[in-house]
């Protein structure tokens, strides 16, 4: 909390906006696991449910009293096969599952006060995917679940083409008529991720510019102006994901750190 507070004023001093994304675990969590954090394992649903109000709440109090409300808050991480498994495990456990992402949401408004109330996101990883997508999202709006940003992941090695993307992005944006971001992405600098097939884009320092203005354009383009704009994962990234990244093993920003200028606002 120390640390993402403090990381917070930095960004809001640079004049950004900020979104401040709940795991719920102890660890990264994704569509392959949704762990229960090690604290709540012991805790039936409705108290898992009280768990994850309380723990928002908190949360948020904390960013507001430094100053830091967040500006949108993602409930869960990818949580296209539910979160906090097995309670809320999908495809089976949609009831319990929809009080979780309830309670989170409750939680933010619990916590933010007489501020204004961020805008809370909801994020899978279909990002190529308009079937899926609309199975879970027409699924999650019979429960009501009260949310206003529709967030996908798309790494093209996982997700499919950039047609494909763009076809799911005139989907959602059609079928929801909510703002829509492509919340994780990513393209590789040097060869990685397509070694023994061929690549939609060089994984060079220039195919990488070229993919994310190519992602850029095309959530941009989405129909009723409902493409709200593209986060990487993650441009300081290191370690073995480090040809994901903005910077080049000498620590030097790569081309694609550019993409964006076009668009600033004078």
């Amino acid at each position: 909390m120390e640390y993402t507070i403090a990381l917070a004023k930095e960004a809001k001093k640079l004049g950004f906006r900020f979104l401040l994304d709940f795991h719920y675990s102890d660890t990264w969590a994704d569509p392959g696991k949704q762990f229960i954090p090690k604290a709540w394992e012991a805790k039936s649903h409705a108290e898992l449910v009280q768990a994850v109000f309380e723990y928002t709440r908190d949360s948020i109090i904390a960013f507001r009293d430094a100053g830091v409300l967040p500006d949108m808050v993602q409930v869960g991480n990818e949580i296209t096969n539910g979160m906090l498994w097995p309670d809320a495990r999908l495809p089976d456990k949609w009831d319990n599952f929809a009080d979780l992402l309830r309670a989170g949401v409750n939680g933010v408004d619990a916590g933010k006060g007489n501020g204004r109330r961020p805008r809370i996101m909801i994020h899978i990883d279909k990002g190529g995917d308009k079937v899926k997508t609309k199975a879970f999202f027409d699924k999650l709006i019979s429960y009501d679940v009260p949310f206003d940003v529709i967030g996908q992941s798309y790494y093209p090695w996982w997700h499919g083409s950039l047609l494909d993307l763009g076809e799911n992005l005139d989907f959602m944006a059609n079928a929801y008529q909510k703002d829509i971001i492509v919340v994780e992405a990513a393209y590789n600098w040097r060869r990685s991720q397509y070694k023994d097939k061929s690549a939609p884009y060089p994984e060079t320092p220039e195919g990488q510019k070229e993919f994310l203005d190519s992602v850029n354009r095309m959530v941009l383009s989405a129909p009723h102006n409902r493409g709200a704009g593209v986060f990487w994962w993650e441009p300081a990234v290191t370690g073995g994901l480090r040809s994901r990244g903005f910077f080049g093993d000498d620590g030097n920003a790569l081309p694609v750190i550019t993409v964006f200028d076009k668009y600033t606002r004078r």
